[in-house]
C-alpha cells in the first residue's frame, strides 16, 4: 500500500489533466518500486548528461558476481557472509576511545594530589625517586648476603649449598661401571643447605627404579623403616633436598639445613607419604644409600620470602605514587625481574657472583625488549592518563606479579611443558589445557569487541594473521619443532591487550609476568628446536636387544643371550643390575672376554648372585645395544626371584640413559646435574 501511495503522488504530480493523472496512475499501478538500499536494487551507474542511455541498469547481485571473478566457486551467499564479516570488523563510524573511570577518584588520585602538594618541582620529586631506588637496591642486597651467611655445624665443617635436583648417584650412568666414579659407598658426608620449594621439583622424563617408571613426582626412593624404628634411609639416586623435606629434617617452603651421610648398601627400601612426599618403594639392594644425622643444630633460612616482601612494598609504593607511565613501567620491569632472577626462581648456582653475572647478561637484551613491548606493542596506550592507579596496582601489578611467580602461583596445573609429548602422558594434562583454551576463548572474545568498538579490530587482526603465518612456516621447517615457551607466549598475546580497560590492565599484567619470568629463570631459549634437544633423556626410539630364555642356576647365577643385533650399528651391550651399569661387553673383545665363543665373538654374559641376599629378594635387569661409546635405548626390566623364577620385561623402552651431562628448561634432571655431590666429594668437602 505504501508503495502504490508513494506512486499515486508522484503521478498526480507530473500530471497536467485529470485525463493523463487518471491514465498515469493506472498505468503505473503495475509498476514495483524497488528501494534503492536494496540488495537486489540496480546499480545506478554515471553517465554523460549529453548522451541518453536507455539500457537497462545492472542489478547488483551480477555486479557483485563480477567483483568475485577469481573466487566464482566460492558460493554466493558465504561470499555475502565474508563481504559482511570484512564490513564488521571496521567497526562503528564512530570509533569510541575507552579509558578507565576511577572508581572512588578522591580515594585512587590521593597519593598524587598528596605529591602535588608537598613536592610540587620535579627536580625534587626525581631526587625522592632516586632516594626510593637506592633504599630498594640497598636493601634487597643486604638481605639477599644475610641470607648467603652459613654457619659451621661441629664436626662437619661449614654448610654447602645444593640445588633442589642435587644426588649423590649421578643419573645417566654418570656413576660408570660398578658405580667406580661414585664410590666411596659409605664412610662419608657433608652439612648441606636446601632452598625453598624443593618439593615440586619433578623428573619430567621417566625415571627407572626396578621394574617402575617414575615421572612428574620427586625421585626420592626409600623412607622410613615399615615397623618405624630405626632412621629413614634413602636410595643413593634421590633428590637430597626432596629426601630432608620427606624425613622432616627441613621445611619445603623455607628450606633448611642438615647433615647428609652415607651407608652403604641397603635393601628394601620403603615408600611412605610424610610432609607432602610419597616416596617410592624398592624392594632390592642398591650400593650407595644415605641417611640424615638426627638432632643436629644449624641456622639456615632461605631469603627468598623476605625478598619477596621488599620488592612488593617498593613496587606497590611506585604504582600509587608514579602517573608517568614510561617511569612506571620500567621501575616494575627491572624490580620483577630482579627478584624472579635473583631470589624467588633461581637457577642453580655457585655462588651470588656467578649468579648475578648470569643474570645481567639476560636483563640488557630484556630491557631492550620491554621498550618494544612499552612503545610498540601497546603498553604505552594501556598506561597513559590512567588515573586510577589503585586499579591498576590491583590488576597490573598484581597480575604481572602473579605471572611472575608462575613456580607457585600456577604450580597445581598439571602441564609442564607445552608440547604433544608431556600433554597426551601427563595426567590431567589435557583437561588443564581444555580449561584453558576455553578461558582464552573468553578473553579473547571479550578483546575483539573492545577493538572494534575502537575501529582498530581489522589492523590487530592483520597482525595475528602475520603471527599465524609466521607460526605455520616455523612448523613446516624440516628437522625443527616449534617450542612456545613462556616469553614467546607473552609476546604473542600482549598486542590484543592494547586497551584500557580492566580486563587489559589484568591480562596485561600477567603477560608481563609470563615473559618475566621466562627470561630471568631460563633465558631466552630459542623457538624452534631439534628433536635431540627437546628429547633431553627420554627414549629414542632406538632397536632393542632381544634377550633368549636366561640359563638359570637357582640362588647362584643367571646367564644371558642374545639375538644378533642391527648390524654394522652396534658392536656391544651394556647391561643394568638394579639400576646400576654392571656390563658393558663389546662382541668382538676376543676369546678372552667372559662369554666368548670359540669365534671370538661375545655371545652371553653371567651375572653372579651376591652373597648374602635375602632368599627371595629380586634382582632387575635391563639391556641396551652399544654402538661405540654411545648407549641406545634399554629394555624394561627383567625380574630374577633369585631361584628358577623369571618375569620377562616387557615390550617397549624404559628411559634412555644419557652419556653427556647437562640440560635445558624442561628436563628432569637438568639442575640435579649442574651442582652433583660428587663433584663436592672430588673437591674434598
Amino acid at each position: 500500500m505504501g508503495e502504490t501511495n508513494d506512486i499515486e503522488r508522484e503521478a498526480g504530480v507530473n500530471g497536467d489533466s485529470s485525463g493523463t493523472t487518471s491514465t498515469a496512475a493506472s498505468s503505473n499501478a503495475n509498476i514495483l518500486i524497488v528501494d534503492n538500499n536494496h540488495p537486489d536494487a540496480p546499480i545506478r551507474e554515471a553517465r554523460n548528461a549529453d548522451e541518453a542511455d536507455s539500457s537497462p541498469p545492472t542489478p547488483r547481485f551480477i555486479q557483485d558476481e563480477n567483483s568475485w571473478k577469481r573466487f566464482k566457486w566460492v558460493p554466493y551467499p558465504v561470499r555475502r557472509w565474508i563481504k559482511a564479516g570484512v564490513e564488521w570488523t571496521e567497526g562503528p563510524a564512530v570509533p569510541r576511545r575507552f579509558r578507565i573511570k576511577p572508581l572512588f577518584p578522591q580515594v585512587q588520585q590521593f597519593p598524587i594530589v598528596l605529591l602535588d602538594r608537598y613536592l610540587p618541582n620535579k627536580l625534587h620529586r626525581a631526587a625522592l625517586v632516586l632516594v626510593l631506588y637506592v633504599v630498594w637496591i640497598v636493601s634487597f642486597a643486604f638481605t639477599l648476603k644475610n641470607g648467603q651467611s652459613v654457619s659451621e655445624i661441629a664436626e662437619w665443617g661449614r654448610l654447602v649449598k645444593i640445588g633442589c635436583g642435587s644426588t649423590y648417584w649421578i643419573a645417566g650412568n654418570g656413576c660408570g661401571l660398578d658405580g667406580i666414579d661414585c664410590r666411596p659407598f659409605d664412610d662419608g658426608g657433608f652439612p648441606f643447605r636446601c632452598p625453598g620449594n624443593c618439593g615440586s621439583y619433578q623428573v619430567l622424563n621417566p625415571r627407572a627404579v626396578g621394574d617402575q617408571e617414575v615421572i612428574y613426582r620427586p625421585l626420592v626412593v626409600g623412607g622410613p623403616p615399615a615397623d618405624g624404628n630405626g632412621p629413614a634411609i634413602y636410595r643413593g639416586d634421590s633428590f637430597i633436598c626432596g629426601s630432608a623435606i620427606h624425613a622432616g629434617v627441613i621445611s619445603d617452603a623455607t628450606g633448611g639445613c642438615g647433615v647428609v651421610r652415607l651407608v652403604g648398601l641397603q635393601s628394601n627400601y620403603n615408600s611412605t607419604k610424610r610432609n607432602g612426599i610419597t616416596s617410592v618403594p624398592f624392594d632390592s639392594y642398591f650400593p650407595l644409600s644415605f641417611t640424615f644425622e638426627p638432632d643436629v643444630e644449624c641456622s639456615s633460612r632461605d631469603p627468598r620470602w623476605s625478598l619477596l616482601a621488599i620488592s612488593v612494598v617498593f613496587t606497590t609504593v611506585f604504582s600509587l605514587f608514579v602517573s608517568h607511565p614510561g617511569l612506571f613501567f620500567f621501575t616494575q620491569f627491572s624490580g620483577l625481574f630482579w627478584t624472579v632472577g635473583m631470589a624467588m626462581d633461581t637457577p642453580n648456582y655457585t655462588d651470588l657472583a656467578s649468579l648475578f653475572s648470569r643474570e645481567i647478561g639476560l636483563y640488557l637484551p630484556a630491557m631492550f625488549v620491554a621498550w618494544v613491548m612499552y612503545d610498540k606493542m601497546g603498553i604505552r596506550r594501556t598506561l597513559k592518563g590512567l588515573t586510577a592507579h589503585v586499579e591498576k596496582t590491583i590488576l597490573w601489578l598484581g597480575g604481572a606479579w602473579v605471572g611472575s611467580l608462575t613456580n607457585y602461583t600456577f604450580d597445581f596445573i598439571p602441564i609442564q611443558r607445552l608440547n604433544s609429548h608431556d600433554i597426551n602422558q601427563q595426567p590431567g594434562a589435557r583437561a588443564a589445557l581444555a580449561i584453558i583454551i576455553i578461558v582464552l576463548f573468553f578473553a579473547v572474545v571479550f578483546q575483539i569487541w573492545f577493538f572494534r568498538q575502537e575501529a582498530r579490530l581489522r589492523s590487530h587482526l592483520k597482525l595475528y594473521g602475520l603471527f599465524a603465518v609466521c607460526l605455520i612456516i616455523f612448523l613446516l621447517l624440516p628437522g625443527q619443532n616449534l617450542r612456545i615457551h613462556h616469553y614467546i607466549l607473552a609476546l604473542l598475546l600482549l598486542p590484543g591487550t592494547s586497551l584500557q580497560t580492566r580486563p587489559s590492565l589484568l591480562f596485561q599484567g600477567l603477560l608481563l609476568g609470563l615473559f618475566i619470568n621466562g627470561i630471568a629463570r631460563w633465558g631466552f631459549d630459542p623457538v624452534l628446536q631439534t628433536a635431540l634437544a627437546l628429547r633431553g633423556d627420554a627414549p629414542v626410539q632406538s632397536p632393542l636387544p632381544v634377550i633368549d630364555e636366561p640359563k638359570i642356576s637357582p640362588n647362584t647365577s643367571i646367564t644371558f643371550s642374545w639375538e644378533a643385533p642391527p648390524a654394522p650399528s652396534y658392536d656391544g651391550i651394556s647391561v643394568l643390575v638394579n639400576d646400576v651399569e654392571r656390563f658393558r661387553t663389546y662382541f668382538d673383545d676376543g676369546n678372552s672376554a667372559p662369554g666368548a665363543g670359540s669365534s671370538g665373538v661375545v655371545s652371553n654374559i653371567t651375572w653372579t648372585r651376591p652373597r648374602g641376599l635375602v632368599k627371595d629378594e629380586p634382582e632387575y635387569f635391563r639391556f641396551a645395544w652399544v654402538s661405540g661409546g654411545t648407549r641406545g635405548d634399554y629394555t624394561k626390566a627383567g625380574r630374577w626371584d633369585g631361584g628358577e623364577g623369571w618375569e620377562e620385561m616387557k615390550a617397549g623402552p624404559s628411559l634412555r640413559v644419557r652419556d653427556e651431562v647437562g640440560g635445558r628448561e624442561g628436563q628432569g634432571m637438568e639442575e640435579a646435574r649442574e651442582v652433583m655431590v660428587v663433584d663436592l666429594r672430588k673437591r674434598g668437602v
